[in-house]
């Protein structure tokens, strides 16, 4: 074996240093992504003000690449040969004499991205593509946004070589450029790609037989009804979405709570159970954004779709983020926009304005993941679920409690404490607004959330000249060494205009003038909470008299002055969840700790405790609504103008799609599959052909925007997406119609006049030979042992588990924060976020895991333990059974030869398991033809 082994090592590992380049230089996608996401902002908020088109302080202009490649007065700001040494880098890590910006460092993130960037090349997506907010109407010719229509057939020459109506548009495509489609493949590699394609797995050597010796003219027909039908269909095609749901079993970093999602499971559940069961994608979408909106009967387990929307990473509790990755998931993964880009401005290419996105983020904000999710199977009737269920409502009840009394505590102290804290705002008055999510403060201590709700509303006061606080912003900036006769004088100027001031606060200041700020910010905490005990009575004697409370104050003066704490921006009145969840609420260790520990109790309850049921990890709508802002510079302290839940506003071709009912979750799920939207069909085809054919009629299969290619088949897309919606949203008659096509049928071999016309076959003249994923090598390892666990469904398990776990692969636990190097050297996605298409790289860690993992030897000794090999003595029959068990046929006369020349007279146990390694790592038995 160790000499079989090294002459396989060499050449794997030769094959691993060849690597592929095609000429384009147009940023990736993830770069691009990388870019408007981690980059451009930063730029934008913190570098144009004084490096930009109007102002370029040393010559720098940091706007564009072209001018960050220029350089400033001083020359380079980048070196292209040693990026860490960028004089850019160093200014911005506060390493030399030119501190970049001078105010404030950066944040050790934003330093981080900006590097990265500088040392992947400073990639800037559309430096060649019209800005759409430079050309407003280029997104109104843009072929993703027409309307879907079923183009006429096209005219061809060779009428009968096509099988179906999508062999008319790839061979129309073919003539066009002069060439001819290849030779349909025989049954053998059909039988090995059908399979492969539907259920992931290698046909059995019956399988294979019963296929080839079909004399009847439907044979293949009744082959891809067969796998359509099988339930190994749902877990193949599954794994496929959930790439696109960024499925994992973990919930990323968070500082409170449970690490495990404990029933992500039943998301990927119920992905196979609707896919095998063939539900129309359109209410398979709908279900997964609003299930717990529909007309569902007795039958809840749809409540298990919302993983698609709570399954994502949860940035260790910041609310902003985890919206940010559900728009993100829903509209990159149904529709194909990249509209989380609008984030912090509007879209620079698409027709996404910071309005629409906000739109969208008023309805997950307005939507709320319970503490105890729902369960969705109905519980039986034993007295050991009956305990369970009352243990956990004493413990919620806890839980609850706890939470009440803290949030009743921080809302109290800010208006009684609205002395200190206006002070600290006004310490941090010349510095921007931030989320300080990561400070802690001692027991009793101010809270720094509540001394950045004071500081946006003093700074949204000054804007509005809030006659309340006008004598508090002339004051503001008074030395301390000229305040009280300077401050005297400001109170004595508003006295002689009472306009300019609210009367209770001159009243408060005029006999006696503050003199100093501290002193001022007393007399103001003693005007408001002395109208707040105004209104604390008026609520108490609403109560007595039982009478419904009041809604203002009698005296419109004094009202005025009880929105300061009661308003809609009132810095007391903060929500229960803000923007870092739960450590808005309790920024002190003690406070923390309790918190953590009783919501531990929940959690371990309802996951682990004896009698617990499986639960729907869904969303429900909150019990007020969010009324969103734009958030300017997607800073959640800078809140602009109002807008409306709302659809895209170019997608409805009139005024913007309001949504009207609750968060607006339901609605926003309808619109997507509207069949009137140019976008949801058109996608979910495109997805179904690149894991049919290995490459995709649209390149960027979750960007359909003004950067993504051009299809290779325009027509062909939209009479695949009319026919989609036609059949009633079905993927399995969508498979059936791909697949029974002359196209899917041609055979994988190269010829030379496509190679020089079309060297990447985006025409399709032949079938593209594609290397089985992680999940189907790994399943196909396991199936040829016979020892493949067919059950459904379950939980997750580790599939590196020593030394043999027979589960397939879409069952494995898929670890977020941690995921294993076995997955990444087989291209498996990153969880982190949805992902589009996978990767496809040959690296030596694919040949070494082949070669040398405990896995592999323990399928291999399995392998030639099976009754049907071992118990096959002659050589020669063992060989034969072998490849028909690998490769579904028999070996030719060559490889008989050189099987019986290696394995000698006489083999051992340890040369036969070495035969058998050797041909698990031929191309044959990991790729498709």
């Amino acid at each position: 074996m160790p000499a079989l082994r090294s002459v396989i090592f060499c050449f794997l590992a030769c094959l691993s240093a060849i690597s592929v380049t095609y000429g384009d230089e147009k940023v990736s996608p993830a770069d691009a992504e990388f870019f408007e996401k981690r980059v451009r902002p930063v730029l934008a908020e913190k570098c144009y003000s004084c490096h930009g088109s109007e102002k370029q302080e040393l010559g720098i202009r940091l706007d564009s690449r072209d001018a960050v490649i220029t350089g400033g007065d001083a020359g380079p700001i980048v070196d292209s040969e040693a990026p860490s040494e960028s004089p850019l880098l160093a200014a911005i890590g506060y390493a030399g004499d030119v501190q970049m910006p001078p105010d404030e460092q950066l944040s050790a993130d934003e330093i981080a991205a900006l590097t990265r960037w500088v040392k992947i090349g400073m990639p800037w997506p559309g430096s060649s593509t019209p800005s759409v907010e430079k050309n407003h109407d280029a997104y109104k010719q843009h072929w993703a946004f027409q309307p879907i229509t079923d183009p006429p057939l096209p005219a061809v020459q060779d009428a009968d070589w096509s099988r179906t109506s999508i062999d008319r548009f790839v061979l129309a495509r073919l003539e066009q450029a002069g060439l001819t489609p290849a030779p349909e493949a025989d049954r053998k590699t059909l039988i090995r790609r059908a399979t492969f394609d539907l259920i992931g797995l290698p046909p059995t050597p019956a399988e294979v037989a019963a296929f080839e010796n079909d004399p009847s003219p439907d044979a293949y027909e009744k082959l891809i009804d067969r796998l359509l039908a099988s339930p190994r269909y749902g877990e193949r095609w599954a794994r496929h979405w959930l790439d696109v749901a960024r499925y994992a079993d973990n919930k990323g970093y968070i500082f409170f709570g449970d690490k495990k999602y404990h029933w992500a499971y039943t998301y990927r559940d119920y992905v196979i159970r609707a896919l095998n069961d063939d539900l129309p994608y359109n209410r398979f979408v709908v279900e997964q954004l609003a299930a717990d909106q529909l007309e569902l009967g007795e039958d809840k387990r749809p409540l298990t779709a919302m993983g698609y929307l709570t399954l994502g990473a949860q940035f260790t509790g910041n609310i902003h983020d985890i919206i940010d990755d559900r728009i993100d998931v829903v509209t990159r993964g149904l529709m194909g926009l990249t509209v989380s880009c609008a984030r912090c401005h509007n879209h620079k290419f698409d027709p996404i304005s910071a309005a629409d996105y906000y739109g969208l983020y008023g309805v997950f904000r307005s939507s709320t993941e319970p503490t105890i999710p729902p369960m969705f199977e109905t519980p039986p009737d034993t007295e050991e679920h009956r305990k369970f269920a009352a243990e956990l409502a004493a413990k919620k009840q806890k839980l609850d409690a706890f939470v009440t009394e803290k949030h009743t505590a921080l809302v109290t102290s800010a208006r009684k404490r609205a002395a200190e804290y206006l002070m600290a705002a006004h310490a941090k008055r010349n510095q921007p607004p931030t989320e300080d999510f990561m400070l802690l403060v001692e027991e009793g201590d101010l809270n720094p959330t509540m001394i950045q709700r004071w500081q946006s509303y003093l700074t949204r006061a000054r804007k509005s000249h809030d006659p309340i606080w006008s004598i508090w912003h002339a004051c503001a900036e008074i030395p301390a060494d000229e305040f009280a006769a300077t401050a005297a004088a400001i109170v004595e100027q508003h006295a002689t205009d009472p306009a300019q001031a609210h009367p209770a606060v001159l009243e408060a200041l005029h006999a006696a003038p503050p003199t100093s700020m501290s002193e001022l910010a007393e007399r103001y905490s003693n005007v408001l909470n002395q109208v707040d005990d105004k209104w604390t009575a008026l609520l108490q004697q609403a109560t007595e008299a039982k009478q419904p409370p009041p809604t203002e104050l009698p005296d419109e003066s004094d009202e005025v002055l009880r929105l300061v704490f009661y308003g809609s921006q009132a810095p007391p009145d903060v929500p229960v969840r803000t923007g870092w969840g739960f450590l808005t609420l309790l920024p002190d260790r003690p406070a923390q700790a309790k918190y953590k520990k009783l919501l531990g109790e929940v959690e371990k309850h309802i996951a682990e405790t004896a009698g617990a049921p499986p639960r729907a990890m869904v969303l429900l709508d909150a019990e007020e609504m969010y009324a969103p802002k734009v958030f300017l510079r997607g800073n959640p302290n800078r809140p602009g103008n109002g807008v409306p839940r709302h659809f895209p506003e170019f997608l409805t071709h009139e005024d913007a799609q309001v949504f009207q009912t609750g968060s607006g979750r339901l609605e926003l799920a309808q619109a997507i599959v509207d069949p009137a939207n140019p976008l949801t069909a058109r996608v979910l085809v495109n997805r179904v052909w690149l894991n049919h054919f290995g490459s995709a009629l649209v390149a960027t299969p979750s960007d359909f925007g003004l950067r993504s290619e051009l299809p290779t088949h325009p027509a062909l897309l939209d009479h695949l997406a009319s026919e989609f919606m036609r059949d009633g949203w079905s993927l399995k008659r969508l498979h059936r119609r791909i697949m029974l096509s002359a196209v899917y049928r041609q055979q994988s071999h190269a010829r030379d006049d496509g190679v020089a016309v079309d060297p990447r076959n985006r025409l399709l003249w032949r079938m593209n030979r594609r290397r089985l994923d992680f999940e189907s090598m790994r399943d196909s390892l396991l199936a040829v042992t016979d020892q493949l666990e067919q059950t459904l469904g379950g939980p997750a398990v580790d599939i590196e588990k020593t030394p043999f776990t027979p589960r397939r692969t879409i069952y494995a636990f898929v670890d977020r924060m941690d995921l294993p190097e076995l997955f990444r050297a087989f291209d498996f996605p990153d969880p982190a976020a949805t992902s589009p298409q996978r990767d496809a790289t040959t690296i030596a860690p694919q040949a070494l895991y082949l070669m040398n993992h405990k896995f592999v030897d323990e399928v291999v000794t399995r392998i030639a333990a099976r009754p049907d090999v071992a118990d096959v003595a002659d050589a020669s029959l063992r060989i034969e059974q072998l490849h028909k068990i690998l490769f579904s046929r028999a070996p030719t006369e060559p490889e008989q030869e050189l099987a019986v020349a290696f394995l000698g007279a006489e083999p051992s146990q340890q040369q036969w398991q070495e035969y058998i390694q050797a041909l698990l790592m031929t191309n044959e038995f990991l790729f498709v033809d």
